[in-house]
């Protein structure tokens, strides 16, 4: 061969023109796989969080809304003024509740309210509510009178009342009676309870006219009247409340009577409940 076309030697390998390796198909996919596993936990805790969010604001929405829907529905039962000052509190988390169409604890209050004449503080909490109709699970609730509220709810009995006044654990009832066509006063300071559904007067202390009595000798020596003023006696007041409703309880604290009432589960179906109840038995 001449000098004309030898072979020409391979050139130095330089770092103008580095050798490129290529990855096979294995090594490839592995970054991608890497990649992938280290977002989807950011993924799963981004998508929790929105739940989480989101469910957290259900709940809030429910518990604005909730409470004047009851409200409402309240006021609007018992034909109470639009203006009814009334709070609604519920326990536990809603949605669930929601959900299974039944509140598991509702509790009503409000500082003042009139039912059949009489006016005074409310407390009601009523269990298994349900939200698409039908009976309370069970309800009860506590009445709070002051002296005269007390003075009309014992007006409407035979009882010589006039006025009521309250010294805790008693209450003191003055009025008077006839006696050969002359009203003589008489005070009895009596502690109030409850037997079966009615009201039970129990005297500690009497005056007649002014005058001191003893209850151990007063009965014989007046009879009828002083069996009247002496001996336990027992007031329907039934007829002044909804059938649904039975006194359980009644106990004279400060300034106040509190009364306490059993509510039967049917009143909100049974319109039968919710009309006055009768003494007759």
């Amino acid at each position: 061969m001449s000098d004309d076309n030898r072979t020409l030697p391979y050139p130095e390998p330089s770092g103008e023109h580095p050798t490129l390796v290529i990855p096979d198909s294995a090594d490839g996919r592995e970054p991608a796989k890497v990649a992938r596993r280290r977002r989807w936990p950011w993924v799963v805790l981004i998508v929790v969080l929105v739940l989480a969010l989101l469910v957290v604001a259900a709940e809030l929405v429910a518990r604005a809304v909730l409470p004047g829907v009851v409200r409402s529905i309240v006021i609007e039962q018992l034909d109470l003024p639009a203006d009814q000052q009334l709070d609604v509190e519920t326990e536990g988390i809603l949605l669930p509740q929601l959900l299974a169409g039944r509140l598991d604890t509702l509790q009503l209050s409000t500082d003042a309210v009139t039912l059949e004449g009489i006016t005074g503080a409310a407390d009601v909490t009523a269990t298994g509510v349900p939200l698409r109709g039908g009976d309370l699970g069970g309800a009860d609730g506590t009445i709070r009178i002051d002296q005269d509220q007390f003075t009309t709810l014992l007006s409407a009995t035979d009882l010589p009342v006039d006025t009521v006044e309250f010294a805790a654990p008693n209450a003191t009832l003055g009025g008077s009676f006839q006696v050969l066509g002359t009203a003589v006063p008489v005070s009895v300071t009596l502690m109030p309870g409850a037997v079966e559904g009615d009201l039970e007067l129990t005297p500690v202390a009497a005056s007649v006219g002014g005058v001191d009595i003893d209850l151990d000798r007063v009965g014989s020596s007046l009879g009828s009247l002083g069996e009247g003023i002496t001996e336990p006696r027992r007031v329907c007041i039934a007829d002044q409340l909804p059938a649904g409703l039975t006194l359980t309880g009644v106990e004279i604290v400060d300034d106040e009577a509190v009364i306490d009432i059993d509510v039967d589960g049917a009143i909100v179906t049974d319109e039968g409940l919710q009309e006055k109840g009768t003494c007759d038995r």
